[in-house]
């Protein structure tokens, strides 16, 4: 007898008293752990992206030009990469030289590129997660991959969610998704972090609203 065969007779048996007509398990998960009002929906999300060592930074719709132009000066970002459908005004301010996002880019040229700037899909405050669903404003999954710095937009409340049952009820899951949680990182088996090995070593995160910017969280 084969392990396949062994396996397969193992799950025949434990599925034995298994009666068609048996309602399903419920599980009864939460879909959000506490109540909270947006505004400290909003503070949670911040605070666990700067747990995952993300930068978080404050702004409304008027500032957000000049914020992009800052944060890619301050990196000395010559080339910045930018997808189809990206607002021109969130890049309207910066200097940079823009490179678009293009099928035939090599990965030896997207690694030439210091930034990139993106929109997202959503934001999920209790894990400090981001998602990318491939759509305009965040063009294909490679080109937040190889850039060693990432600025993200999300615009607050609206793309924001408590957490990630809410979340999935936004994407769809025939699209690729990509869940980003800080920085990439990785550790050896000594716990020796190091970032940067399969996708930006800095993400910053620009939270977005019409409101008066609050303080900046992080640095």
């Amino acid at each position: 007898m084969s392990s396949r065969e062994r396996i397969l007779g193992r799950v025949r048996r434990a599925l034995a008293d298994v009666r068609d007509e048996d309602p399903p398990v419920e599980r009864a998960y939460l879909r959000e752990h506490g109540g909270r009002s947006v505004a400290e929906t909003v503070e949670l999300l911040a605070e666990n992206l700067a747990d995952y060592r993300a930068v978080v930074h404050r702004t409304t719709e008027g500032e957000l030009p000049d914020a992009i132009m800052r944060l890619l000066a301050e990196r000395g970002s010559r080339h910045v990469l930018v997808p189809p459908g990206l607002p021109p005004e969130w890049m309207s301010a910066a200097d940079a030289t823009r490179v678009h996002d293009r099928a035939e880019s090599t990965p030896g040229e997207l690694d030439e590129v210091a930034s990139v700037v993106t929109g997202c899909a959503v934001a999920i405050a209790e894990t400090g997660t981001i998602v990318l669903d491939g759509g305009p404003d965040q063009g294909r999954r490679r080109i937040t991959l190889v850039p060693d710095h990432h600025v993200c937009v999300v615009r607050v409340p609206d793309q924001v969610v408590s957490s990630v049952p809410q979340a999935l009820e936004r994407l769809d899951p025939t699209r690729p998704l990509t869940w980003i949680s800080g920085p990439s990182a990785t550790s050896d088996i000594e716990l020796d972090r190091v970032e940067g090995v399969h996708g930006p070593r800095t993400l910053e995160v620009l939270l977005v609203s019409g409101d008066q910017p609050s303080d900046e969280v992080g640095s």
